[in-house]
């Protein structure tokens, strides 16, 4: 049996911070949260760990990453399976270092998600705890089809797809409907149709729709969660908080994208670089997305919409997992930073039909846990000062 006392609690739900708190767990799981002196009384038989002036949190969760995404690396032709496999693990382990205990990964190499979940439950490797989409689905020739996604046309295909992957282990339906154009690649009745397949089978269903029709296209469809959403409105945020649909909105992606491009457009296209080839031609489109980001992110949480934090960063020359990154945008577009923090504990459990396994310091669920040096209830860049990290109980 552990204490973990340290100067700050948080416990993840968006508004509970606890001073000189402490958190009690045996084996994998959480057996009491409370002020750290209490607990020490309650439970003389614990070894306590003092963490000092740091903050105690639940680990965080990443609603949208890609272990597997090697397209961007610059000697791709040595990138066999097993060199992808490596490469996922690696993505995995930096996951676990800054405090990430739970991932969605929105699309990968087939099976590989899948595979290296088993390998992680059989002790050959550390890895969070993985929920996936398989290989995601677009049109022929939509967005992401150079890049593995699965080229489907048609409702009967989509849901005969949809069947396929769930028989491959997929925990969430992937589609892909806009790239950076204001093109809806799948029809609406295509869109229905997948919806409709993926929740007739039990699963839940995800969507990457950044652009206008194909945003409204996609919450009318019924998707359970819209990815990256770069111009939603407040209108369509209202009619996704009836609908009980969640944003996973991305932001540092596109600002670094933005930033990145500003830089490449003063020393000159190097063409050799596939992700500087790839993005270089759309900077007009991360520019407005940033903006559009800065003036309707804070209104549209206003307006309660589910957020949840994810990164989808996938560029050789942009930091790997950049979670907190990600919040500390939303505090400067206005959130605290527990209210940030929230985005990646409690709102993706829930989404995640994990509430009662993680996502909050809570008696009764498993002990992820992420420790912090400094106040990260006033200052969200204490998230980058990790100290100590917990998956299930197990120090990683």
């Amino acid at each position: 049996m552990i204490l973990l006392k340290a100067q700050k609690l948080i416990t993840g739900d968006g508004k509970t911070i606890i001073e000189d708190g402490g958190v009690v767990f045996e084996n994998d799981t959480i057996k009491a949260v409370g002020k750290a002196e209490k607990l020490s009384a309650e439970f003389p038989q614990a070894e306590i760990r003092d963490y000092g002036n740091g903050t105690i949190l639940p680990g965080l969760m990443d609603a949208h990453i890609h272990l597997g995404y090697y397209w961007t690396q610059p000697d791709l032709h040595r990138y066999n399976d097993f060199m992808i496999a490596y490469y996922a693990q690696k993505q995995a382990e930096t996951c676990l270092a800054k405090g990430v205990t739970t991932i969605r990964d929105c699309c990968g190499p087939q099976f590989l998600l899948e595979t290296l979940r088993l390998a992680a439950e059989k002790g050959f490797v550390k890895a969070p705890r993985i929920l996936h989409t398989d290989r995601g689905i677009c049109i022929t020739g939509g967005h992401g089809h150079e890049d593995g996604i699965e080229e489907v046309d048609g409702v009967e295909n989509i849901r005969h797809t949809i069947r396929r992957q769930k028989k491959d282990g997929a925990d969430w339906i992937k589609l892909l409907t806009t790239n950076r154009d204001d093109i809806c690649e799948f029809t609406q009745e295509e869109l229905d149709a997948g919806v409709a397949e993926a929740h007739r089978l039990g699963l839940k269903c995800v969507v990457h729709s950044g652009t206008q029709p194909g945003i409204q296209m996609c919450i009318d469809a019924g998707f359970d969660t819209i990815e990256h959403g770069n111009f939603l409105t407040v209108e369509q945020a209202k009619q996704m908080v009836k609908n009980h649909q969640s944003w996973t909105p991305t932001m540092f992606a596109y600002h670094f994208l933005a930033e990145y491009n500003q830089k490449v457009q003063e020393v000159g296209i190097d063409h050799s670089n596939q992700s500087t080839e790839t993005y270089s031609h759309h900077l007009d489109f991360f520019e407005s997305s940033v903006q559009a980001y800065s003036e309707n992110f804070k209104a549209i949480y206003d307006e309660g919409v589910t957020i949840l934090a994810g990164t989808d960063m996938v560029m050789l020359e942009a930091p790997s997992v950049p979670i907190v990154e990600e919040l500390e945008l939303m505090v400067r577009y206005g959130l605290s930073p527990i209210e940030a923090i929230q985005t990646a504990t409690q709102n993706p459990a829930k989404i995640f039909d994990l509430s009662h396994l993680t996502g909050e310091l809570k008696s009764g669920l498993q002990a992820d846990i992420l420790v912090v040096t400094g106040d990260a209830a006033s200052d969200i860049e204490a998230l980058r000062n990790v100290q100590q990290v917990y998956l299930a109980g197990t120090e990683v």
